[in-house]
């Protein structure tokens, strides 16, 4: 798009990495006469924001266009463990449900060209709104296991998949080509097509993260719940701020969504007294199901190796829903690990804006390359998801979540759980604070949280 009134230009600074932080628009032309309209300037300078949204958005789609064509090595020897579930890369038929399973999952990315954000003429959120794509991924993740029958996996995945891992170390999987084959007929039967309520729920969830303003989990909407936190278009949002614009999203989203509730952890505690509260509903009637939001730091500047097998252990079990990480000031949505490596679904693609008022594409909000990367790299400022069905589902992620804990308890627990209440103000507010202590043992010290990805948590 060219400016309107003059060619725009623009000078950059000598590294990539500076480029779209040091755009420096002028006019070519020697001055603006006296009598221009105040309307001519306002819309020239909203041609010339536009220009810069495109440029941003195409920036950030060229950095990650040049590492999509790459391939992540897994190896065949470990297992891939994903949401709860392991997947053997050894087996053929293992191998390509695994592709399917990751397909399946939602991926929401930077979007370019919907509406302008509230209090802002932005119309993108490239750049800046990373928190946020992998909180809704979160989120959606979360909606899935409540809305969807238990394996399904979309069935559009099967046309888009091909080989995107780099697979090493091949091992004979002990199965001879008749065995295989059977294997694969019986594996591929397994919830791989989607029936037609089923797809309709599908894409109704993906309608409720659709960039417009009545969506009640699009970016319009998450970025208005934002401004009680003092954030706004174009701002950076943590992990921990992002977790409680979720719980205000799903609270505003009560006739949609009448038996989920949103818990946000307080202080590394989970309160069971308040998510009790939050669940109870009188008889006959059952527990709403809940999602429960975990922000956490696991260390200093940068992550305490200690954490690494708690992590592991978290993402092994059914209950999580994944984790809004990523590295410093760079937002990912991890969904599992293959040994020292972490998976994630990387939200930094710009897309263009899906109208999702017909039958609308699916494909831009799946993604056929599983990617990963080093736990040494994580930032130690994250959020993690987890979601209960019911009472007993409950009861048994408070166990299973517990002991996965623990296994940091020889450093300090990542969180705790605790059978009191804490108070219901502290549980609305959310913290702005810029400095956190961790305390180790009886020692308190003070941490430079600048460079991370979020401005607070609390060991």
């Amino acid at each position: 798009m060219k400016p309107s009134t003059s060619s725009a230009q623009f000078v950059g600074q000598s590294t990539a990495d500076d480029l779209m932080d040091d755009w420096v628009f002028f006019s070519t032309e020697s001055a603006v006469s006296q009598g221009l309209e105040d309307s001519r300037d306002d819309q020239e300078a909203e041609d010339k924001g536009r220009f810069k949204d495109k440029l941003v958005s195409a920036w950030n789609s060229v950095k990650y266009g040049w590492t999509l064509k790459q391939k992540s090595k897994f190896s065949k020897r470990s297992p891939v463990f994903m949401l709860g579930k392991s997947h053997e890369l050894k087996d053929e038929v293992d191998q390509q449900h695994f592709r399917w399973c990751f397909a399946s999952l939602l991926w929401f990315t930077y979007r370019r060209g919907f509406r302008p954000l509230p209090g802002s003429s932005l119309t993108t959120d490239s750049g800046w709104g990373c928190v946020l794509r992998s909180s809704q991924m979160l989120l959606a993740q979360g909606l899935l296991l409540h809305l969807m029958p238990p394996g399904c996996t979309w069935s559009g995945n099967q046309r888009v998949v091909k080989d995107d891992m780099d697979l090493m170390h091949s091992v004979n999987d002990g199965f001879s080509s008749s065995e295989r084959e059977s294997k694969r007929s019986r594996h591929l039967s397994w919830g791989s097509i989607l029936d037609r309520p089923v797809e309709s729920t599908h894409r109704r969830i993906l309608r409720w993260f659709a960039d417009n303003p009545t969506a009640p989990f699009g970016i319009h909407r998450l970025v208005e719940l934002g401004k009680s936190s003092g954030k706004k278009a174009g701002d950076w949002y943590g992990p921990s701020i992002a977790a409680h614009i979720l719980r205000k999203a799903v609270e505003a989203a009560v006739v949609d969504l009448p038996n989920l509730v949103v818990y946000v952890a307080q202080d590394c505690t989970i309160y069971l007294q308040d998510v009790r509260k939050l669940c109870e509903r009188p008889l006959p009637q059952h527990w709403k199901s809940v999602l429960i939001l975990v922000p956490v730091r696991l260390g200093g500047q940068d992550l305490n190796p200690s954490y690494i097998t708690s992590v592991k252990k978290l993402l092994m079990l059914e209950c999580c829903i994944g984790i809004i990480g990523g590295k410093p000031k760079h937002s990912l949505f991890f969904v599992g690990f293959q040994d020292d490596h972490l998976l994630y679904l990387d939200p930094h693609y710009c897309q263009p804006t899906v109208d999702v008022t017909n039958n609308f594409p699916l494909e831009s909000f799946h993604c056929k390359n599983p990617r990963k990367m080093p736990f040494s790299r994580m930032d130690p400022s994250c959020t993690i998801g987890f979601y209960a069905k019911g009472q007993m589902e409950f009861e048994s992620l408070c166990a299973s979540v517990n002991e996965a804990v623990s296994a940091s308890a020889e450093t300090y627990p990542m969180f705790i759980f605790e059978e009191g209440k804490t108070r219901e103000e502290a549980r609305a507010n959310t913290p702005t604070h810029s400095v956190t202590f961790l305390q180790r043992k009886t020692q308190l010290g003070r941490v430079d949280t600048n460079n991370s990805m979020d401005e607070f948590v609390l060991l």
